[in-house]
């Protein structure tokens, strides 16, 4: 490729970990790999073949999934369902057997693989990240070209430390514009997914640019990329700048003295050129974003929490109009209620999308407003955020609140864990999917922001936060 042709960031990501093309694929070098207990399948692949883990080092394990946000004195031996249990204790053996990192149920800075890894200074940008969890697109944030993998794909790079891929199209989201008052991230892509559809980016790098992103904290960053895949997108990234330099800088595994600076000059070039070409452009105008819920089963299936649910019957294509029916079905809610007329039995704020610091600062800020009518976990996205969060005194805003304060760990977001809701009720989730049964069998989610979460706990339905604020 000549050497005057404008590149995106995408492009020199992948060319910088690009080895060999053959037959449409590329063989990619993996620079770090994140596994997590459903990862066993990878470590027994391994025993299977008789290979090594050929870097160790480069592969970083977590205990998440299955850990319990209660009980945890006893570690694993305190789980009570056996399945859960050996789950963890297997993985924490696998771990400690090929000589990999483990973030176990018993470490200090134990928490969820997509929120410890970046706490840790593990992410940096430039880097090509694989994590055996669709969600580990939340890495492009850091200017990362980073995306989930099975767990065939993850033995192979355990053992080789590369990876066959087919390299993506590529797609440029550009969100100009102040937020309003209210508005976070949350509901910046869930109005992207709204707008483009679960299947937009399909086939598609999605890297975000304008105003409205590079306004956003690091914490933001990640919870948009952290649902790039439920736009359909195989990788969802950001350009480094001087917030990500300065949330990376100082962290445990980030470089240090002279390889900082060496790490910067590299850094600083990982941006798109002028005049670079993107197979397709979308626009949104973050002035016109609102506090948004989902009413559906379906990320796309979200509107403005002012807005009302709509009714099938004004669906001209016959596909789509199908889909609502049936997600109205399951939802048991009937076209043309407000959304602020849906009433929720329980209220779950954490999970990698929404689980960090700042997340919980601003649950906080409304949670002073009142105390919660519907039972209300927040769960922490790792043993550092609920440090944190602790020494902020959040926790007691929390607790005076009527919310319960948990152990950090995935929770409700994937209910593998013992935490799940009953068939048929109805939460309010700062989670990513809203899927049939996500959230337990028969369970019914809408998602939402932090701080709208924090407010359905008090009003027991969907509320605009901004009402609260004001």
């Amino acid at each position: 490729m000549p050497g005057n042709t404008p590149q995106s960031i995408f492009e020199k990501l992948w060319n910088s970990h690009h080895i060999l093309t053959d037959e449409g694929e590329s063989l990619m070098y993996v620079d770090v790999a994140l596994a997590q207990e459903n990862t066993l399948h990878a470590f027994t692949a391994l025993e299977k073949a008789n290979r090594k883990v050929l870097h160790p080092q480069q592969i970083f394990a977590f205990t998440d999934h299955y850990v319990p946000t209660t009980g945890r004195a006893r570690g694993p031996a305190g789980i009570p369902d056996t399945g859960i249990r050996n789950m963890v204790i297997d993985m924490q053996d696998m771990a400690r057997k090929y000589g990999v990192t483990l973030f176990g149920m018993d470490h200090e800075h134990q928490g969820i693989m997509h929120i410890v890894p970046p706490e840790q200074g593990i992410i940096q940008p430039g880097l090509f990240v694989i994590g055996n969890d669709s969600h580990t697109s939340t890495h492009g944030a850091f200017g990362c070209l980073a995306y989930g993998v099975g767990a065939s794909e993850f033995a192979h790079v355990m053992a080789t430390q590369a990876l066959w891929q087919r390299k993506p199209k590529s797609m440029r989201i550009t969100i100009d514009g102040r937020l309003g008052f209210g508005v976070s991230a949350k509901d910046v892509i869930l109005a992207l997914i709204a707008k483009i559809g679960v299947d937009g980016a399909t086939g598609y790098a999605m890297e975000y640019a304008g105003s409205t992103i590079s306004a956003l904290s690091m914490e933001g960053r990640m919870t948009i990329c952290n649902m790039s895949i439920e736009a359909g997108g195989r990788v969802g990234l950001i350009a480094p700048d001087d917030k990500t330099y300065a949330y990376v800088e100082g962290r445990p595994y980030a470089p240090k003295c002279r390889a900082w600076q060496q790490a910067l000059d590299g850094w600083r070039a990982l941006v798109t050129d002028a005049g670079t070409q993107f197979d397709k452009e979308v626009s949104l105008d973050a002035s016109a974003i609102a506090p948004t819920a989902t009413w559906g089963v379906s990320p796309e299936q979200a509107l403005p929490v002012t807005g009302v649910v709509p009714d099938p019957a004004s669906i001209k294509d016959d596909k789509k109009r199908s889909e609502y029916e049936t997600a109205l079905e399951y939802m048991a809610l009937r076209p043309g209620m407000g959304l602020q007329d849906i009433k929720l039995d329980r209220v779950f704020i954490g999970s990698c999308t929404n689980g960090r610091i700042e997340d919980l600062r601003a649950a906080a800020e409304v949670a002073q407003h009142g105390k919660a009518v519907v039972p209300t976990w927040v769960v922490p996205g790792s043993m550092s955020v609920m440090r944190q969060a602790e020494a902020e005194g959040l926790d007691k805003v929390f607790i005076k609140a009527g919310f319960e304060w948990r152990d950090p760990g995935c929770s409700m977001c994937t209910a593998i864990n013992g935490d799940y809701l009953q068939p048929g009720e109805r939460c309010a989730s700062t989670s990513n999917r809203n899927f049939r049964n996500r959230q337990g069998p028969g369970g019914r989610t809408h998602l939402v922001s932090p701080a709208m979460a924090a407010a359905a706990a008090i009003k027991g339905h969907l509320t605009d936060v901004r009402e609260m604020l004001r």
